[in-house]
């Protein structure tokens, strides 16, 4: 079949620009195979990464009609059949099937599909992830896991180091200071890890600000683009669950927005947004700067009267009541029992 790759070329500090090229593809060609095609027999100049072409080493990541993941892992008809499902009128009034492909996101572009990782590769420093020198320090053996804690770390230990979560993240986008949801994943691999010993040190460091988990956006793109099923949203709210277990509602106004959420809903089912903001915001009455932040928004709400003078209770509260206090009695047998 013709296919007619669109593929968003790039200097160094240069606009973008789109350049066609037109192959004769079979279904079960790879991205990466096509991209071999265009440099080996049409345009030597075209740059990407590519290494072991078995979805291992994570190195030819890029964005495939909008969504980041593997040229090698990809292959020309499961995207057709990917982009025909986004569309049904997708590609009908085309005599010739298009794919464009495109640099990751999040990270300036080098050369054409070639970026820099610099960030990517100093956030992950910033988390430390790496076993503590301190807990290997076990004169004349081994530090020895059994099978379960072992099989704790299986799903973090996937990563592949791709980039394609990073450059769908839409809390790195707009936030600098976020860490990223790679970096992240792999935190919770040694919050996990039986032979560290700095979990209450990571877990400070993991709370701070919107540098942390309180910066993910909880959007999902990192979990539905990864390649290797790690989750890394997953694993940045199970981080989040170790902070909540440590702290008090008035810590910080991250931990209260959790805890306050979910006593809410408990209490009416839903969110009674009027007790939200004064709790969450205000701290109870205690934050006399977060309860003045408020008044602008009050006032135009009062209004055009957008302010609820009363609450509620929705329908089936006791129900949403029972399965939260079950999921919270489960977390806490859980943890009592090692699991």
């Amino acid at each position: 079949m013709e296919i007619l790759f669109k593929i968003i070329r790039q200097q160094q500090n240069s606009a973008p620009v789109v350049k066609t090229y037109l192959l004769d593809a079979e279904p079960g060609n790879t991205i990466l195979d096509c991209l071999n095609q265009i440099k080996w027999e049409q345009d030597g100049t075209l740059a990407f990464r590519k290494n072991c072409r078995n979805t291992i080493c994570g190195s030819c990541a890029m964005r495939i009609n909008g969504r980041s993941a593997l040229a090698c892992k990809e292959n020309v008809g499961s995207e057709l059949a990917r982009l025909a499902q986004i569309s049904a009128t997708a590609n009908q009034s085309k005599t010739i099937s298009e794919i464009t492909v495109a640099p990751l996101g999040n990270m300036p572009v080098i050369k054409d599909l070639v970026v820099d990782m610099s960030s990517f590769w100093d956030n992950l420093e910033a988390v430390a992830p790496y076993v503590s020198t301190a807990a290997r320090q076990v004169p004349e053996r081994e530090f020895l896991q059994t099978p379960l804690e072992r099989s704790r770390l299986d799903q973090t230990g996937n990563c592949i180091m791709c980039g394609a979560c990073y450059s769908e993240c839409n809390a790195r986008e707009v936030n600098s200071d976020f860490v990223g949801p790679h970096a992240l994943a792999k935190a919770y691999r040694m919050v996990a890890d039986s032979r560290d010993s700095e979990t209450e040190n990571r877990l400070e460091n993991y709370n701070e600000g919107t540098k942390g988990v309180w910066g993910c956006t909880r959007c999902f793109y990192c979990d539905s683009v990864c390649p290797m099923e790690v989750a890394p949203l997953e694993q940045i709210t199970k981080i989040k669950q170790e902070i909540l277990d440590r702290k008090q509602a008035n810590d910080s106004r991250s931990i209260r927005h959790r805890k306050v959420l979910i006593e809410l809903v408990k209490e009416g089912g839903w969110i009674d947004e009027r007790k939200f903001g004064i709790q969450v915001v205000g701290n109870y009455f205690r934050d006399l700067q977060g309860l003045l932040s408020l008044a602008p928004l009050g006032l135009r709400m009062i209004a055009r009267g957008k302010f609820p003078l009363s609450f509620e209770s929705s329908p089936g509260t006791q129900q949403v009541r029972s399965l939260i206090e079950s999921v919270q009695a489960e977390e806490i047998e859980g943890v009592g029992s090692g699991e």
